[in-house]
């Protein structure tokens, strides 16, 4: 009878130590996700400069978007990338996509300058940094969605709850984000 307690506690103890073993696995796992998203807005940021300085030898530079990418970049100089919360990066990836998006409508103007080697390049870097980031967002709300099920799901929840596993927010875009983009419209610009 002693031997079918103590093994019953020895299970039971086990199975509670597993369980808060996964929860700290699953949120360790977004603590990583999202350093890869950060990692990724950094490498999308240090090659904006690269693209400015190879589009502006070939064009008169709008100086707004000069000025924005210049604030963008005194703004965020300092930061360490690695230790961004979520909020943080999400503020530098939508600050950053809009700069993106303004230099290459401005390029539009440009047919020589979309024909430069250099320019082609830093874009196609820029794409891929883009598509990195997308599967690192995927990566990062799999993350979420996972400890978020652990975090709320029965038992888990109550060893949730007694270690303050508290519930995440997924990777989101704004109302405005999600909007198709209408082409015509960045060329009137």
């Amino acid at each position: 009878m002693i031997y079918v307690i103590a093994a019953v506690i020895i299970i039971g103890l086990i199975y509670f130590i597993s369980i808060y073993n996964m929860l700290v696995s699953r949120r360790n796992g977004i603590t990583y996700a999202n350093a890869s998203i950060n990692a990724l807005l950094k490498k999308r940021f240090d090659l904006i400069p690269n693209l400015v300085s190879s589009v502006k030898e070939y064009m008169g530079y709008e100086k707004g978007v000069l000025n924005q990418l210049t604030e963008l970049r005194t703004q965020f100089k300092n930061m360490d990338f690695g230790k961004l919360n979520e909020g943080e990066a999400d503020k530098l990836d939508k600050m950053s996509a809009r700069l993106l998006k303004s230099i290459f409508v401005s390029m539009e103007n440009y047919p020589d300058l979309k024909a430069s080697e250099n320019v082609l390049q830093l874009q196609a870097a820029l794409n891929e940094v883009e598509e990195q980031l997308s599967a690192a967002r995927r990566a990062f709300n799999a993350s979420v969605m996972e400890y978020n099920n652990m975090v709320i799901q029965f038992p888990s929840s109550i060893i949730a709850g007694m270690f303050n596993f508290t519930f995440r927010e997924s990777f989101t875009v704004s109302e405005e984000e999600a909007k198709p983009v209408n082409v015509g419209n960045l060329f009137k610009q």
